[in-house]
C-alpha cells in the first residue's frame, strides 16, 4: 500500500518550525570554541574600561549631594559658592581655572565640601586623560576615614576604573571585590570590572557566572546587561532566561521594512 503523504497540516508545520529553530539553536551552541575565545578576548579589550568616563561628573555629583544632604546649613554654606564659580567655569571650558579654585575648596576646613571638589577635580583629570592624576585624586575620597560608606565606595570604584590599565587582574579583585556582590549600590559596574580581571586571569569559569549574574539584574541599566550578555554568550554562559522574550525585544527594536 502507497504510503499517504505528509499533511501540511498547521500542527505539522508547527512541529517542523520548532525542529529548525531547535536544530538552529544546537548548531549555534556549537559554534567553534576557539572562535568564541577568539572574539570574548576582542569585545573584552573593547570594554577594558567599561564605564563611561562621561559619565563621571554626574556620579561625582550624586555622591558628592548624599553626603552634602547630610550636613549642616551652616557646613553647606562654606565654600558654596566657591564651588558654583568653579563649575561655572567648567561649563565655559576653563577646566584649568575651575580645577584651581577646586583645589582651593578642597583644602579647606569642610569635609562636604572638600569630598565634592574633590571628585569633580578627579572628573576633570579624567576627562582629560590624565587617569593617573585621577586615579589618585579618587584615592584621597577613598581613604578617608571620616565620610561616609557609599561616597568612598563610588571614589574607589572610579580610582580603579581610572587605573585598571595599570593594576594587576587581582588587585582590581581585591580592591572593589567587596562592591561586586548583589545589593550593592555599584553592583553593576564593580561587577563588570571584576569579571573583566577574572578574564585577565584566564579565569572564564568565574567570569562567565558574574557576567550573567549582573545581565539578569533588574536593577542594572540595559545597556550594561545587554553588554554582559553578549560577552557571557561569547565565553559560552547562556544569560537568555526568557527566550521569546528576548526575540520580541529584539522584533520590537528592528525597523520596519521600506515599502515595496
Amino acid at each position: 500500500m502507497a504510503r499517504e503523504p505528509t499533511k501540511n497540516t498547521p500542527k505539522n508545520v508547527a512541529k517542523k518550525e520548532e525542529r529548525k529553530d531547535h536544530e538552529q539553536e544546537v548548531f549555534m551552541r556549537e559554534v567553534d570554541e576557539a572562535v568564541r575565545k577568539d572574539e570574548a578576548t576582542k569585545f573584552a579589550k573593547s570594554y577594558g574600561l567599561p564605564i563611561g568616563i562621561a559619565l563621571v561628573l554626574g556620579f561625582a555629583a550624586f555622591g558628592g549631594f548624599l553626603f552634602w544632604q547630610n550636613q549642616s546649613e551652616e557646613t553647606l554654606n562654606q565654600g558654596s559658592e566657591q564651588y558654583i564659580a568653579a563649575l561655572d567655569e567648567l561649563d565655559a571650558g576653563n577646566d584649568t581655572i575651575a580645577d584651581e579654585e577646586l583645589a582651593l575648596i578642597a583644602a579647606g576646613k569642610s569635609e562636604a565640601a572638600a569630598a565634592i571638589a574633590t571628585m569633580t577635580r578627579a572628573g576633570i583629570a579624567l576627562e582629560a586623560g590624565r587617569l593617573e592624576d585621577a586615579s589618585t585624586l579618587f584615592a584621597q575620597v577613598a581613604d578617608n576615614a571620616q565620610l561616609p560608606q557609599e561616597l568612598r565606595d563610588l571614589a574607589r570604584l572610579r580610582e580603579v576604573t581610572a587605573a585598571y590599565d595599570t593594576l594587576d587582574p587581582q588587585e582590581v579583585i581585591d580592591r572593589i571585590g567587596s562592591l561586586a556582590n548583589e545589593g550593592s549600590t555599584y553592583y553593576g559596574n564593580a561587577a563588570e570590572l571584576v569579571a573583566h580581571a577574572y578574564l585577565a586571569q584566564e579565569k572564564p569559569e568565574e567570569a562567565g557566572p558574574l557576567l550573567v549574574a549582573i545581565s539578569q539584574d533588574e536593577d542594572t541599566p540595559e545597556s550594561l546587561r545587554a553588554r554582559t550578555r553578549q560577552l557571557a554568550g561569547l565565553l559560552g554562559f547562556d544569560a537568555i532566561e526568557d527566550v521569546e522574550e528576548t526575540l520580541a525585544g529584539l522584533d520590537a527594536g528592528r525597523a520596519p521594512a521600506p515599502a515595496q
